[in-house]
């Protein structure tokens, strides 16, 4: 049955202004805002990396975002680790520079994501990424191990394809302007039928721009691939999970076609040390569907 989208008179959008809100859908205890601050890194000529730098001292965890998606993905989880994080937004995505080449696979990520850890979380106990976050990740586990002393993967392996991320895809792929803030909001509800409208309708603001003549776009840099392309192969980061000699964490989503059996089969035999858990109720975005839970595994696993 297709949900019925409330209609929104006004659209007011302040970057640190949800935090209650997302505290209160998901029961948190909330004693006013939190110390979060966006931090910006050079990467290179005219590029740069943008984030959120949560929390006092140096951020004990680096947070990457999926495809599509920016760094306010991780807000309820922050609040719920309540310890100095930084979430940053992958190239192309969130407040970070778009690439003229529209490059933004796991290796073209990793080497602006390493030069932002670098200067941002040199000693971060954790990186954590969720769908092409953790396999851009990966790629910086292989490129710059000194910046990585754990790794948790959140619902993805190099095994993911075209079939296994048509869901993503699909809605990926959907219109590049929508005609109201209401328009918007409601294809994102049909794709995403076990979210709240209010989160999806917080997840929207911080995810899309109003244009000047009144339309809406997303604020991650679009392109598309032909129908008869595939995904880029990702089979080739199976060699960096080779190199992990470090803790590591899977999260998969009990809900999500994404992570199969054979994918964690596979992982297991290239890193036997694997932990694997997995989240009842939760779909790809762990983070968005059961953010209590993840954040409860994230600390158990940083320790």
């Amino acid at each position: 049955m297709q949900r019925t989208v409330t209609p929104m008179a006004s659209v007011e959008y302040d970057e640190f202004g949800f935090f209650a809100d997302n505290a209160s859908e998901v029961g948190l205890p909330y004693s006013g805002p939190p110390a979060v601050e966006r931090v910006e890194v050079a990467v290179g000529p005219d590029q740069h990396v943008s984030g959120l730098r949560w929390g006092a001292g140096d951020p004990e965890l680096v947070l990457l975002h999926g495809g599509a998606q920016n760094a306010h993905t991780w807000d309820t989880v922050a609040l719920a680790l309540g310890r100095p994080v930084l979430a940053l937004d992958l190239p192309g995505h969130g407040r970070s520079s778009w690439r003229d080449d529209k490059a933004y696979w796991p290796s073209e990520n990793a080497r602006a994501i390493a030069v932002a850890m670098a200067e941002l979380a040199p000693s971060a106990h954790a990186l954590v990424g969720m769908s092409l976050g953790g396999l851009t990740a990966l790629a910086v586990a292989a490129d710059a191990p000194e910046l990585v002393s754990r790794l948790a993967l959140v619902d993805v392996t190099p095994g993911v394809n075209r079939e296994k991320a048509s869901a993503v895809t699909a809605f990926i792929s959907g219109p590049e302007t929508f005609a109201s803030f209401d328009e918007i909001l409601e294809r994102t509800v049909l794709f995403n039928p076990t979210r709240s409208e209010s989160s999806l309708r917080r997840g929207i603001l911080h995810n899309a721009t109003e244009r000047p003549d009144g339309t809406w776009s997303w604020r991650y840099d679009r392109f598309h691939l032909p129908e008869d392309a595939v995904i880029p192969d990702f089979g080739g980061l199976w060699d960096a999970v080779d190199t992990v000699d470090v803790p590591f964490l899977l999260v998969r989503g009990a809900d999500s076609p994404v992570v199969d059996d054979e994918d964690v089969a596979e992982l297991r035999r290239r890193s036997p040390e694997v932990r694997v858990e997995v989240v009842p109720g939760a779909g790809h975005s762990v983070q968005g569907d059961q953010p209590l839970v993840l954040a409860e595994l994230l600390e158990t696993f940083v320790g």
